[in-house]
């Protein structure tokens, strides 16, 4: 417990007239991810004064230095400004307060205290909270004890009795020839099998996210522009829009739903990675489709049961359960690298952070709370420089929305990308 927990500093001497505020488990237990350690732990450090209080016009923290502790605020408002000066305030009252002002490495802002402020400052290593039941299992949360979809589901997924799709077999071998290292011409035989998905890559070839001067009017001349690598990606994304597809009417909405919100993300992902240089592209559009890939194969089997179990709040109370477990089945069956599967498993986690440097997960993440801000699903969404993804991506800056500014102005770009799959 001492090891997450950081008691307050002794040089405060300014404060000394200032009482700090003894907090209690209850109010612990609303700050994210606090709230996920044990009882005992709670009930120890809420026993000892923690907080500290700041005045009014003290910066608490400046863009680009070391995170030494991660930030709550307790009470009063503190002004958050980016390294292209657009600003936005976090008041306690707020839902935002409920996360840290700052977690990851380096901070992506700066903060100063618009009014006195009491705040509690705890180990970065708070951050690194996360479920350890791994993902071999599926287990029920005790609040959908009573959820006899997911009850059914979860023995049905124990006793390895689901079935999953498999990819198209272009997708397949394609990918088994590239691991023998072929050449571009071996790859354009497998594609043109496809007539779909070779009209596709000469449209994306084409297209203004690859620059060039002439266009690409064969196969051939878009798989040489476009790379290997980059193709397998490609064809291995284009594939999958063929697994969201069911029988059911209510569960192909569901699906439709499913596959505009994974369209919607990959593209996100894809341009980010593509505008900040720091991921493959193709990469983060795969694993932007693939995200939630778990959903499927839950909807495919809700499809198959009496109307009665179809219920549509059972359904949207099972999925957040399910998509990571089942994701990362799938996943593992279809030979994805670790890198894809731990996107399945953490791409929900905004405070997911394993290393400094940015992973195809964070890569996601910053996306998929873009996407949802932009949707005004504002409700439990944390501050964007909250999440440790934010610190480790290169030029960081909020827009006026405090969403990514990067993708922000690429919103025509995002269309771009979104058009070549829906």
């Amino acid at each position: 417990m001492g090891s997450f927990f950081k008691k307050k500093s002794n040089d405060k001497k300014d404060h000394k007239s200032i009482e700090s505020e003894q907090l209690s488990v209850d109010q612990l237990k609303k700050f994210i991810p606090i709230r996920s350690l044990s009882e005992d732990k709670l009930s120890a450090f809420a026993s000892e004064q923690h907080t500290e209080v700041i005045l009014k016009g003290t910066t608490l923290f400046t863009f680009g230095q070391p995170v030494e502790s991660a930030i709550y605020l307790i009470n009063g408002c503190v002004s958050l400004t980016d390294q292209n000066k657009n600003s936005h305030d976090v008041d306690s009252n707020a839902a935002l307060s409920n996360f840290p002002l700052c977690s990851g490495h380096t901070h992506s802002t700066s903060a100063v205290a618009k009014t006195d402020v009491c705040i509690l400052r705890v180990s970065p290593a708070i951050m690194s909270l996360k479920d350890d039941s791994g993902h071999a299992e599926l287990v029920i949360p005790p609040k959908l004890a009573q959820n006899r979809l997911l009850e059914l589901f979860a023995q049905h997924f124990k006793e390895e009795r689901l079935e999953v799709s498999s990819l198209p077999k272009v997708a397949l071998k394609l990918r088994e020839a590239i691991q023998q290292d072929i050449g571009i011409a071996e790859a354009t035989d497998i594609i043109q099998h496809d007539p779909v998905i070779s009209a596709k890559l000469i449209d994306i070839a084409n297209c203004p996210l690859y620059l060039s001067l002439n266009p690409a009017k064969s196969c051939h001349d878009a798989v040489k522009r476009i790379g290997l690598n980059a193709t397998q990606n490609l064809v291995t994304s284009f594939c999958i829009k063929g697994v969201y597809k069911g029988h059911s009417e209510n569960i192909k909405k569901y699906l439709q739903y499913l596959w505009q919100n994974s369209v919607r993300l990959s593209s996100l992902c894809y341009v980010l990675a593509k505008e900040s240089k720091q991921y493959n592209p193709e990469e983060a559009l795969l694993a932007g489709l693939v995200c939630d890939i778990g959903a499927i194969p839950f909807l495919n089997f809700v499809a198959n049961l009496p109307q009665e179990y179809q219920n549509k709040e059972e359904i949207d109370q099972a999925l957040p359960t399910v998509k990571k477990v089942v994701g990362a089945m799938v996943l593992e069956q279809w030979s994805f690298s670790r890198e894809f599967i731990d996107v399945t498993l953490e791409s929900n986690n905004w405070f997911y952070h394993q290393q400094p440097q940015l992973t195809l997960t964070d890569l996601v993440l910053l996306s998929r709370l873009h996407s949802q801000i932009n949707q005004n699903k504002h409700h439990a969404l944390p501050p964007i420089a909250a999440i440790p993804a934010s610190g480790k991506l290169n030029d960081f800056a909020l827009s006026p929305e405090n969403t990514l500014l990067i993708l922000h102005q690429s919103k025509q770009k995002v269309q771009e990308t979104m058009r070549l799959f829906i």
